[in-house]
């Protein structure tokens, strides 16, 4: 089974009826409303390029006699807090029986926050209780409460929050981005036809297949026990077919078959974070928020992050050495397995890494990125000390307490930002 195949035959045994995605298939949104509800609250672009997918959208929705109670515009990027209240307070004044909202991962994620606290705390504005490990669920049995019932609409590939347990809320005040990471904010329903990215930008096209990349990466790099079968499949195809596939799209943004490849590749991506879990990369991302859109961060964190686990990931770096081949420096065939030390494999790996991103025109050092500067670095240390970001930490394939962070994390923080690996000591 080629990969195309089996990256769907892995999506469609993962979601079921409850995932409607591929391409020509947004007719599907009203079954997936209709099964809560006649009536929704719907969130879309105002935007020029969603013009013609609102007008659509809205002609299914009539066509099924669903009513709209709400109308409201998608949120700026990375989710920023005020919107999340914003739109809480929207769906406390309409009341819809179900939520559906069509757009990005952010989009997405603000949905699912101003979900939670609507559903749960109406009226209030404090969302720093739901951050963190299962938070959402603990807080709906003590309440025996339940939340609307939720339509993703997925219209960029990268994120994955139309099939995650995941909300990223950039904190208004401070421009740090915190987590939610609960099964209860799993989407109700969801749709992703492959073609409506047709309207992402080349940018935006390039950072969401590197935030699928990442997720797919990070999973994998951090998986115990799992290096072989079902979660290898999911992450190891993920990787291919965005590797493979990427330079293609980013020559020809108009190319259909490629758009449906690296939707399928991202989808898996998030499948593969549902599975394991990101780590390093996304973590310190989250503090670089207002130089950087995440998956361009994470691009540049990775290769970085791959020499510092790569004593503890031998056999992972090799399997990825075959994938990046062609960005190898070295003939493949002609390394000496036997006798090179997983620390050097992991500086090949990082360096083919390294190529890949500027083949597609990426920065690969923190110090070519405009607005870096040494406030960064202290404010992504302190927040990979903060609680409730810990299962970053504890989704590494190394043991890093808090009392690794700055010594070891900043050593990370410190060769991704010169691009000289040896500033990375290895634990």
């Amino acid at each position: 089974m080629d990969d195309i195949k089996k990256a769907y035959s892995l999506i469609k045994d993962y979601k079921g009826d409850k995932y409607s995605f591929g391409l020509d298939c947004l007719d599907s949104i009203p079954d997936h409303i209709k099964r809560f509800g006649d009536n929704t609250f719907l969130i879309i672009s105002e935007n020029d390029w969603a013009k013609p997918l609102k007008t659509e959208i809205l002609g299914l929705l009539k066509k099924s006699n669903i009513v709209i109670k709400g109308l409201m515009d998608t949120c700026p990027p990375n989710s920023p807090s005020d919107s999340v209240l914003s739109l809480a307070r929207a769906l406390e004044e309409k009341r819809p029986a179900t939520l559906t909202c069509v757009g990005g991962g952010s989009a997405l994620d603000c949905a699912k926050c101003a979900n939670v606290l609507h559903s749960l705390f109406p009226g209030e504005d404090d969302i720093e209780r739901f951050f963190g490990v299962g938070k959402v669920t603990s807080i709906m049995k003590k309440q025996d409460k339940k939340l609307l019932p939720f339509i993703a609409v997925q219209v960029t590939s990268g994120s994955g929050s139309h099939l995650t347990k995941y909300s990223n809320i950039t904190m208004t005040d401070t421009l740090q981005k915190k987590l939610i990471s609960d099964e209860a904010v799993i989407p109700d329903g969801a749709v992703f036809d492959y073609l409506s990215t047709k309207t992402m930008p080349r940018d935006l096209t390039l950072d969401g297949a590197l935030d699928g990349l990442s997720h797919s990466i990070e999973s994998y790099f951090g998986s115990k026990g799992n290096d072989e079968g079902l979660f290898e499949e999911i992450c190891l195809t993920s990787i291919r077919l965005i590797i493979d596939n990427l330079p293609g799209l980013a020559a020809d943004l108009e190319n259909e078959r490629l758009r449906e490849i690296i939707g399928l590749a991202t989808d898996l991506g998030g499948y593969s974070i549902m599975i394991g879990s990101t780590n390093g990369p996304h973590l310190n991302s989250f503090s670089l928020v207002d130089i950087l859109s995440h998956g361009r961060a994470c691009a540049i964190l990775q290769p970085y992050y791959t020499v510092f686990f790569a004593p503890s990931i031998r056999n992972k770096i090799i399997k990825l050495l075959g994938i990046y081949s062609s960005y190898l420096k070295e003939d493949l065939t002609t390394i000496d397995f036997s006798n090179t030390t997983s620390r050097s494999l992991g500086e090949i790996l990082a360096k083919a890494m390294i190529v890949f991103s500027k083949k597609i025109g990426f920065p690969t050092r923190l110090d070519d990125v405009e607005g870096f500067d040494n406030t960064h670095y202290k404010k992504a240390l302190v927040a990979a000390k903060n609680p409730q970001l810990e299962m970053k930490l504890k989704g590494m394939p190394v043991a890093l307490g808090q009392g690794h962070i700055d010594r070891y994390m900043g050593g990370v923080l410190e060769a991704a930002r010169t691009g000289d690996f040896a500033l990375i000591e290895n634990l």
